[in-house]
């Protein structure tokens, strides 16, 4: 047997050998093979006081880890962060990738870098890879807005020591294919064999490395349970509770949304306090009317708070002057509206962080109190592209609608992949 089994691998080609073989369609918008170039952005593009980071992006191609490898070695600063956007592609590959990175204590995000010497839609075009693949520091724009690690992108991200998801932003996962390039005319039930012991091994190695990690080994479990062709976006609470992203507040950067009524917004994730669970929450500002900024709020109800609410905000240059009051709610959301004279919305414009104090009045006359701050870097860009799509004459402000979607910072992948 041992004999037929070695005459059978001799008779397959089998590199890699695990990844998921997508549709042309579904590999819309990313390059077939894995690049990797410096960025640079504005000011506080990746975050405070950070304007240059790593751009990895495309699919994870058989010869990609070298390729990592060869562009690490001649990277000093490995706390300049790294932004992830891929569909996924060979496992392996991922997992030299990911231990190139562990050994390197990097910081991953995923997050899509658009070169600012290409069109926004021509970002995979020849021209541009050419381009991102010359050397040199690419002039760029970053976004986490349905930014995408799948598949085997998120084994290379799990290498990280440092880990963050977007709430805009999607990690997902499924089971992996074993494929075969067969070459005569072997048995089939021996093709079998080596299917099932190739799965096998595939199976301990993933095992293996995720525990290698540091990660929970009910990631894994999670990953044997979806089929290769579903994907499964791991949720909040997932991440935290895996032991991938474990900040309990994560939170988009600001970013204009164009419409009718443009406005600028901020999404973030804010871990209950007595429970597992996570509340989505959203911060607009609107076009200024009558020397004054219209400002709404709104967020998931915590299910386990009961009584009153109070909702109440301060920026770090001014701190006594206080936005807020009681939100209303409607269906499985609270929402607060009003607007901001000019000298608080300078004071938010001129800080840092935005102070947000949360109360509920019990009905024993006791209160809770959740306090936690939001990032106000980025916002006075934000705002300045917010101005010049204004209308000439914004009318009254009205109160946002009534019902309220899950924030657009739910984050859908647009292909499977592995």
């Amino acid at each position: 047997m041992l004999a037929r089994i070695s005459l059978l691998v001799v008779s397959l080609t089998i590199p890699g050998a695990l990844r998921a073989e997508q549709a042309a369609a579904e590999k819309a918008g990313f390059a077939s093979r894995l690049t990797i170039y410096p960025a640079k952005g504005a000011p506080d593009a990746c975050g405070p006081d950070c304007d240059r980071w790593i751009a990895i992006e495309g699919e994870i191609d058989e010869n990609a880890a070298s390729r990592v490898r060869r562009f690490l070695a001649g990277v000093k600063n490995m706390q300049r962060p790294i932004y992830l956007h891929s569909p996924g592609g060979n496992v392996e590959q991922s997992y030299l990738i990911g231990r190139l990175l562990r050994g390197r204590k990097a910081v991953a995000r995923v997050g899509r870098t658009i070169a600012t010497a290409c069109a926004a839609d021509a970002q995979v075009d020849a021209a541009c890879l050419k381009t991102k693949n010359a050397g040199g520091e690419i002039e760029a724009e970053l976004t986490t807005y349905h930014a995408m690690c799948n598949s085997a992108c998120a084994y290379l991200f799990l290498g990280a020591t440092s880990r963050e998801v977007a709430p805009d932003a999607a990690l997902a996962v499924h089971n992996s294919r074993l494929v075969l390039a067969i070459h005569g005319n072997p048995p089939p039930g021996l093709i079998a064999e080596l299917r099932q012991r190739r799965t096998a091994t595939a199976d301990r190695d993933r095992t293996a490395y995720i525990a290698a990690m540091g990660i929970r080994g009910e990631l894994d479990d999670l990953i044997r349970t979806v089929k290769f062709e579903n994907l499964h976006i791991l949720t909040r609470a997932e991440l935290y509770r895996f032991g991938i992203d474990t900040r309990p507040l994560a939170e988009t950067t600001w970013r204009l949304e164009k419409g009718t009524r443009p406005y600028v917004s901020k999404f973030a994730t804010l871990k209950n306090e007595n429970g597992p669970s996570f509340r989505m929450m959203e911060w607009r500002l609107y076009c200024d009317n009558k020397n004054r900024v219209p400002l709404m709020f709104a967020a998931e109800i915590d299910a386990a708070a009961v009584g009153k609410r109070t909702l109440m905000m301060t920026a770090d240059a001014a701190p006594n002057e206080e936005a807020g009051g009681f939100p209303t709610r409607t269906g499985k959301y609270e929402m607060w509206s009003g607007s901001l004279d000019f000298g608080t919305f300078r004071a938010i414009m001129a800080s840092r962080s935005l102070h947000v104090r949360e109360m509920t009045q019990k009905p024993d006359e006791t209160a809770d109190t959740t306090r936690f701050d939001i990032d106000a870097t980025g916002l006075p860009s934000a705002w300045t592209q917010l101005a010049a799509s204004c209308p000439p004459a914004t009318p009254a402000a009205k109160s946002p609608s009534t019902t309220i979607p899950l924030p657009k910072g739910t984050a859908t992948p647009a292909a499977p992949s592995q």
